[in-house]
């Protein structure tokens, strides 16, 4: 009989660095954007989703109040719940800082899946805001082609298999015109995290330069 330490065994679902989620909101805020105007929105709407698709994470620097001293530890896997309350940290941050409640709702809804397997809510596809579906494919693209604690970035055509596989989660719409931005010939630069994360670490840590 199983121990369960498998189910238990650590990882390290979390790993809050500065740049690298400046990093990360930046591609996924290209992303949205692209794809919105591949999606003909009006500009001010791709504008708003560049916006968005920036700070959607920035609920996971509350997090450091949860994770404060563990530095050096890793999550357990029990403790998922307590990393997908980013986003609605990241909604009220939004709402406390006066953003208009359109936006805030895209983000609060950017984990949500069309299947209805998402969270917070578990909202199926006719509920959840058109933006928020957007940000969801960047976000998860712009994860995937990132390295993590767990594992080394995947390639872009790696990734986009991978997305494929769980194609329920999405909206095919989006997910087509995801794929029509991913593929221009000015993406490299775009979703070069890994530079963008060094030139961030040398700013915010100018001594180790």
């Amino acid at each position: 009989m199983s121990d369960g330490s498998g189910y238990r065994k650590k990882v390290r679902i979390l790993q809050l660095n500065l740049a690298k989620e400046i990093s990360h909101g930046i591609c996924v805020s290209n992303l949205a954007c692209r794809v919105a105007r591949e999606m003909r929105f009006p500009e001010a709407t791709c504008h708003e989703l560049a916006v968005a698709g920036f700070l959607h994470d920035v609920g996971k620097l509350e997090l450091e109040k949860y994770l404060y001293g563990r530095e050096n530890d890793t999550l357990i896997i029990e403790e998922l719940k307590y990393v997908r309350m980013h986003a609605r940290l990241s909604a009220k941050i939004m709402e406390e800082r006066g953003y208009p409640s359109y936006m805030v709702e895209w983000v609060y809804c950017h984990h949500e899946n069309c299947d209805g397997s998402g969270y917070p809510r578990n909202l199926t596809k006719e509920e959840i805001p058109l933006e928020a579906k957007i940000i969801r494919v960047c976000d998860v693209f712009a994860a995937l082609t990132t390295d993590r604690p767990y594992r080394k970035a995947f390639d872009v055509d790696t990734a986009v298999d991978l997305m494929i596989e769980e194609i329920k989660n999405y909206d095919i719409e989006v997910f087509l015109a995801f794929l029509k931005v991913i593929h221009e010939d000015d993406m490299k630069d775009i979703l070069d995290n890994g530079r963008t994360q060094q030139q961030l670490e040398c700013f915010l840590n100018p001594e180790q330069i």
